[in-house]
């Protein structure tokens, strides 16, 4: 179910206070006692400081059978649990925890409430044994006495001051609920300032009976009732506001004392010619320049300024499938694994998850955004720093790679970017495996629980860093950041708009479940943690493929996305308004009929209010004509929406290679189209990050097939199997030519490569030599025939071409480090004639260089 956020960014569906729903079926029990007058009239002064939040919002009907007791149980013992407690069953329609429970002189004349901690006194407040609970033992007695009798134990979590309210004051942020068991006075101050944001959140209930009935003695029964229980609020505590970290210095002490950090220090000192202090001291600075110093109250603080920060940038933010992540998040260690595309993904994840109620992450961050006051800021939000590289620093590693281990034991969820840095032109990076191979190496060190990553989409419609990756596309150097110009961007973000955001939560990926995949015995290394395991490489490699293409499973299809794809395919991106009409219904209706995945999203306005949204945000521009209107970008928009292009053309792949193969040919059969798709496909994959097999995307193709079809862009013969588009040019040849324009550049850039090899031959270049060639071939392409888009000739889109044709053995390295190849590449490129044009093929040999040293360039410098 999806989120939307507007205004304060408070989910829809909680805008306003639920009302009460209607009672499940309802067979009251028969009370032997009323609520007494004391608490009667506390319920009635606490009243107008309450305001409850259930969790779940609508409870099962089913969740209490009402023709059996019912006792409720609460973490901390207080008069004001009680009074919450209370209400919340009198909205929800259950029965009162202030009245005895039904079951006889048994169940005694008390509350059908426990509690399993308490402390006594009134100022000097001590807490009294928590190895069981009274009101547990009372229950396990009776249930012993009476064979029939089976009370249904719902555990009741409560939270005062957890949900953030941008009406709130700064003060409430001290008394926001944390793991400290706080005393009456505080308390109090706690539901006078906070109560109006609690959370009470009712669990499945536990049969009393069935515990009963295993035969355990008494005294073992009670204290394994205790201790489940108190493992559940522990869970449930830690999913809601986060694990009860120890003081940041306490926990690099602990970090430091770790055997194997003591033996990198010792190292070190041998290495250095010093003594164990002085390495020492130097092992404690590298782990404080590391450690984040989370502060519950900060991040409370954080999220007053963010929801009005949010409604200063941005229309609003729409969140989708987050109820996976909140079922499997309490008693697993999550690491989110967001795509990287701007500085705001950080921040806008964590405060997502916050106000949805889930603690937000440790964030492993740059540690060029450690600047003065900022990185404290970061630190407290839970940020911990690492350098770019600390290959050769091998203290350095070990302290960073102890921390996340620590972190990872303790509980407490992550998150980091494989991608290792933003990237420029709205594609998902080639992954970097560094984190992920510190998480498995930690996980396998501590594994006290299971570890799910969570991955994550984000989509914007208007990138606040535009402007600056433009520029670093074109080769000007990336700007480092600074405090002074992070305060100017700022009051410049401040003055524009930025449409819509999109936060869509991809499939969870279980890791034990990728261990079993690459090898079933993966269980013996938890014996010898510091060994490196044979197949980790194997391991790492598929759960960053893994990652990445959830990641794109989850993608949004948004109104600025549909008029990139439409416009950018044009010459001079324009086009008339009936056309564009046309194109963007075609690929709303590809999307929905063949969609990529059950995570995509797409946009709900029609084809006439996405070109409304359009003009209102400032993308297009309209001209008038007697002969119909003609919708363009702006003259500093058209290069910038390539990147809003690049997010989604994964999700057209297959209606790409079937519009390309008919660019330069009226009629081919159906199976051809199928068949030369899957030859095509392992490279399209890898830029692309698809989730199929050759087969799977070749059964796409045959959807893809019956939509143009239906649609009229292609008749077909089921006699002979061909397959024929229109002559000439009419609207659907130029559909087609829409359609095909968003791959028909990655075919140019792999004719580039091709080209180059068998023009020089085999054994003549080596592959950074060629990587370099195809990135100048490309930029001089460009800059003769057309104005292609900056990741046209991205030198990283080669590098994982020529590596694709490495791993496929299409090309091979020989002994002197020069690239091989056989006769299949040359037919490969003879086979290009059927997507490429012969002026484009043309255009294309006559541009690459024969080599290196005929053409002039000094390709080793240059790499």
């Amino acid at each position: 179910m999806a989120q939307r956020f507007r205004g304060s960014l408070v989910p829809e569906d909680q805008a306003e206070q639920q009302p009460e729903p209607a009672s499940p079926q309802r067979a009251p029990a028969k009370l032997t006692t009323r609520v007494p007058l004391w608490l009667r009239w506390l319920g009635k002064l606490a009243e107008p400081w309450l305001q409850i939040r259930h969790e779940p919002a609508r409870p099962d009907a089913n969740l209490i059978d009402f023709n059996r007791p019912v006792c409720y149980v609460v973490e901390h013992y207080g008069v004001s649990n009680y009074l919450i407690l209370e209400r919340a069953c009198r909205e929800l329609g259950f029965p009162s925890p202030l009245i005895s429970m039904q079951g006889g002189d048994l169940l005694g004349k008390g509350r059908s409430m426990v509690a399993l901690s308490r402390r006594h006194g009134f100022w000097l407040r001590r807490p009294r044994s928590r190895t069981h609970s009274e009101g547990i033992a009372k229950l396990v007695q009776a249930a012993e006495v009476d064979a029939d009798l089976d009370v249904q134990i719902v555990p009741v979590s409560i939270f005062v001051g957890r949900a953030p309210d941008r009406n709130e004051g700064w003060f409430r942020v001290l008394f926001s609920e944390n793991w400290t068991l706080v005393g009456r006075f505080r308390r109090f101050l706690s539901v006078i300032l906070n109560g109006r944001n609690t959370i009470v959140r009712f669990s499945n209930p536990v049969s009393l009976r069935q515990v009963v009935a295993e035969g355990l003695p008494q005294e073992r029964t009670v204290r394994k009732v205790s201790r489940v229980l108190r493992a559940h609020f522990r869970r449930i505590r830690t999913a809601v506001i986060g694990p009860d970290l120890s003081h940041r210095r306490t926990l690099v002490d602990g970090v430091l004392d770790s055997e194997s950090v003591r033996r990198a220090i010792a190292d070190q000192a041998r290495r250095d010619g010093t003594g164990y202090e002085a390495a020492y001291n130097k092992a404690r600075a590298m782990a404080m320049e590391v450690a984040a110093d989370y502060s519950h109250p900060v991040v409370r603080s954080w999220s007053f300024m963010l929801t009005w920060f949010w409604n200063k940038l941005y229309e609003g933010v729409s969140v989708h499938h987050l109820e996976r992540l909140k079922d499997v998040a309490p008693g697993n260690g999550v690491i989110y694994v967001p795509c990287h595309r701007s500085h705001i993904d950080y921040l806008l994840l964590s405060y997502l998850l916050y106000v949805n109620h889930i603690v937000p992450p440790h964030i492993a961050a740059g540690v060029n955004l450690n600047l003065p006051v900022v990185g404290a800021i970061l630190r407290r939000g839970g940020a911990f720093f690492l350098r770019r590289s600390f290959k050769s620093n091998a203290l350095y590693s070990v302290i960073f790679s102890e921390y996340v281990a620590t972190l990872l034991g303790r509980g407490v969820s992550i998150e980091y970017f494989i991608e290792g840095g933003r990237s420029r032109t709205g594609r998902l990076l080639s992954p970097k495996g560094g984190m992920l191979a510190m998480t498995l190496k930690a996980f396998l060190r501590q594994h006290r629980r299971p570890v799910v990553f969570q991955p994550v989409y984000i989509g914007y419609e208007k990138l606040m860093e535009g402007k600056s990756y433009l520029n670093e596309l074109s080769g000007q150097p990336k700007k480092s950041e600074s405090l002074g110009r992070l305060l100017r961007a700022s009051f410049g973000l401040l003055r524009n708009r930025y449409g819509q955001v999109t936060v869509n939560f991809g499939e969870p990926i279980f890791l034990e479940q990728v261990l079993d995949d690459v090898d079933a015995n993966w269980r013996n290394a938890l014996a010898a943690p510091d060994e490196k395991p044979s197949w980790l490489n194997t391991a790492v490699d598929r759960l960053a493929w893994r990652i990445q293409t959830h990641i794109n499973r989850a993608a949004d299809l948004n109104p600025i996305n549909l008029i990139a794809l439409s416009l950018l395919a044009t010459p001079k991106h324009a086009i008339a308004e009936t056309d564009l009409l046309a194109q963007i219904d075609l690929y709303c209706d590809i999307a929905r009929s063949v969609p990529f995945s059950d995570r995509m999203t797409v946009t709900p306005l029609s084809p006439a209010e996405i070109i409304a949204y359009g003009e209102k945000v400032g993308v297009l521009v309209r001209t008038a004509h007697p002969l119909g209107d003609v919708l363009a970008y702006k003259d500093e928009e058209r290069v910038l929406q390539s990147y809003y292009r690049n997010n989604v053309v994964h999700l057209f792949a297959a209606a790409s290679w079937v519009a390309c193969c008919f660019q330069n040919n009226r009629r081919m059969s159906r199976a051809g189209v199928a068949r030369l798709g899957q030859l095509i496909f392992p490279f399209v994959q890898s830029e692309l990050f698809l989730p199929w097999t050759p087969e799977q995307f070749g059964e796409r193709i045959d959807k893809v097939i019956d939509v143009f079809i239906r649609r009229g862009l292609f008749s077909f013969d089921a006699e002979q199997g061909y397959l024929q588009r229109c002559p000439g040019q009419t609207d659907e040849v130029f559909q087609l030519r829409v359609i095909a324009h968003s791959l028909q550049q990655a075919f140019e850039r792999y004719y580039i490569a091709i080209s180059i090899l068998v023009k020089n031959g085999p054994n003549t270049v080596s592959a950074g030599e060629l990587e370099t060639l195809c990135h100048l071939s490309a930029q001089r392409l460009s800059l003769l025939y057309s104005q292609a888009a900056p990741e046209f000739f991205d030198r990283s889109l080669f590098r994982g071409f020529i590596g694709k044709m490495r791993e496929l053995r299409f090309i091979w390295t020989d002994e002197s480090g020069k690239l091989a190849y056989d006769g299949r590449l040359e037919n490969w490129a003879k086979d290009a004639k059927i997507i490429l044009s012969r002026e484009l093929r043309h255009s294309i040999e006559k541009i690459t260089p024969e080599t290196a040293r005929k053409s002039g360039l000094q390709v080793e410098e240059m790499e």
